[in-house]
């Protein structure tokens, strides 16, 4: 199945798309070495970033210019595994994964990302004049909510617990190939799990293989991501999650028919060698892939200030862009960002759920911008 090139679109979220070109900003990679002083003060930050949240177990990985910094704590007694060996759920920073994997396909052309997900899906189909394709679901500009209409309903009785393990892979397809988007696909940006989910689908039907196995064969292990996995693996390696309360312990997440929006799972040091591959592209075997994924691909809002590329938000600062997802499951938070200008990467990761106020994501900014 062939189309054209992929339609990376620049819109707002309030009127319909134009065009927004998508140009570098300032994207100046540096070479600069990292004293013993710049090192000290990066542990000291990291400390007291650890610090500054309430969770039963914190982790701050920092890399910068290839030398790592892990600072963990938390509420609770160490556990018998280091926090750093543990490995964490990630929830929708999983998206990241997703995001390089289609750019991967892209570039060793076995797809464009203009293709119809629909056509995967349910091959007898006639897709019609706008469908929604691959890259539309990539970047939430598909025209589909954030989950299924009846997701709700089916997820309630669970959901304290397993929401999204109660709505399996086939729910999902035949949730987006019956849903009938308000606006044309590509004039409208809204946040979707949903559309996301539905992505990995199409990818695992138009490779013939299983989504574990796709990412495993395309990602993971062309970046020796062996920390990593799609699953709960072994209760003594697997971090424990917590409630709102910090104290409650909560059910590892089940991602159902998700697993490409939010299943990932990892360990600090894997999420450092992931994100230290997309600061270093040409000394990877994903190379152009990585490379690919750190190009706007789509500005959206007023003046078209929110800037995305294929898998990450993009802020500006005085030295050159930011990247960076969050996602947080029923138990855990995760907050994944880099910047090339200073060569450095942050992975914070934290067991207990997103409260009102909560300061996670806030210290874990603040602490890559101000690098």
């Amino acid at each position: 199945m062939t189309a054209g090139p992929p339609p990376w679109p620049g819109i707002d979220d309030d009127t319909d798309a134009a065009s927004a070109e998508g140009g570098v900003l300032g994207n100046a990679d540096t070479d600069r070495p990292t004293s013993a002083d710049d090192q000290d003060a990066l542990r000291e930050r990291a400390a007291r970033a650890v610090e500054a949240i309430d969770a039963p177990d914190v982790v701050f990985a920092v890399s910068r210019d290839g030398r790592r910094t892990l600072h963990c704590g938390g509420s609770t007694p160490h556990p018998p595994v280091p926090r750093e060996d543990l490995r964490y759920e990630i929830g929708s920073a999983s998206k990241t994964f997703t995001g390089l994997l289609l750019a991967r396909l892209i570039r060793r052309g076995l797809l464009t990302g203009g293709e119809p997900a629909a056509a995967w899906l349910d091959p007898g189909r006639r897709t019609g004049a706008s469908p929604a394709t691959l890259a539309h679901l990539l970047t939430h500009t598909a025209g589909l909510p954030t989950l299924p209409a009846d997701f709700y309903r089916r997820a309630l009785p669970a959901w304290r617990t397993n929401p999204y393990g109660r709505y399996p892979a086939e729910r999902v397809v035949d949730a987006f190939l019956r849903h009938r988007p308000r606006h044309r696909p590509g004039t409208r940006w809204q946040y979707s799990n949903f559309g996301v989910a539905v992505l990995g689908h199409a990818l695992a039907t138009a490779a013939g293989t299983a989504w574990e196995e796709l990412l495993g064969t395309h990602v993971l292990r062309p970046l020796g991501l062996d920390g990593t996995a799609l699953r709960p693996e072994d209760p003594k390696t697997d971090a424990v999650g917590h409630g709102k309360d910090g104290r409650t312990p909560a059910l590892a997440f089940d991602a159902g028919g998700f697993a490409a929006a939010g299943a990932v799972r990892a360990t600090p040091h894997d999420l450092l060698t992931f994100l230290e591959a997309h600061l270093d592209p040409a000394g990877s075997p994903l190379a152009g892939a990585l490379s690919a994924v750190r190009t706007p691909v789509l500005r959206r809002g007023l003046g078209h200030r929110h800037v995305h590329t294929m898998a990450w938000f993009r802020h500006p600062t005085d030295g050159g862009p930011l990247y960076f997802h969050s996602g947080a499951t029923l138990g855990q938070q995760a907050f994944l960002g880099f910047r090339p200008d200073t060569g450095t990467a942050l992975a914070a990761l934290c067991t207990r759920r997103f409260r009102s106020r909560d300061a996670f994501i806030a210290t874990a900014y603040a602490l890559l911008a101000d690098q």
